[in-house]
């Protein structure tokens, strides 16, 4: 029997608690899970990639079967079949979000028809958390901390520290 390896992908700038929850919630379900980094030119960054890929190992070594990556100017199929993914797994908040991810699974069945799109549903606690959320909560310098993970909060004041 082939190993499932799953590929949840996102900007993660920053990761949030919602993020984390379904991060867990699908190493649960497959062998090997990767979190992908990827470059989104439509989204204002917060953090380097570099930056991001740093605290979210450190967010997620809790975790043995993922591992993190990053990508830049490639498809998530390209990345997924480079790295031997069995299914896509995005996160639902509301409906709005699954229209959104729709669309790019009209795309990805296309590209590649052999990969598995897996949706799991945001818990309700984190149903308005988003990345989006925060970065507006620091922008305005608010407290962010209860919707991020504790190593995300130490790694986010720090850069803001830098900024100040």
């Amino acid at each position: 029997m082939s190993k499932k390896i799953g590929l949840f992908t996102g900007s993660f700038d920053p990761m949030t608690l919602g993020h984390l929850d379904l991060i867990e919630r699908a190493s649960q379900l497959f062998d090997e899970l990767l979190v992908g980094i990827f470059y989104n030119p439509h989204k204002q960054g917060l953090l380097t990639l570099e930056q991001r890929l740093a605290v979210l190992e450190k967010a997620l070594s809790h975790l043995d079967n993922v591992r993190v990556l990053t990508a830049e100017n490639q498809l998530v199929v390209e990345v997924a079949r480079r790295e031997g993914v069995t299914h896509l797994v995005r996160g639902l908040r509301n409906a709005s979000d699954l229209e959104y991810e729709a669309s790019f699974d009209f795309y990805n069945r296309n590209l590649a028809p052999e990969l598995e799109t897996v949706y799991l549903l945001a818990k309700p606690e984190y149903k308005y958390v988003s990345s989006s959320g925060v970065r507006e909560l620091i922008t305005f310098k608010a407290d962010f901390s209860a919707y991020v993970p504790d190593s995300i909060a130490v790694e986010l004041e720090k850069y803001l520290e830098t900024k100040q």
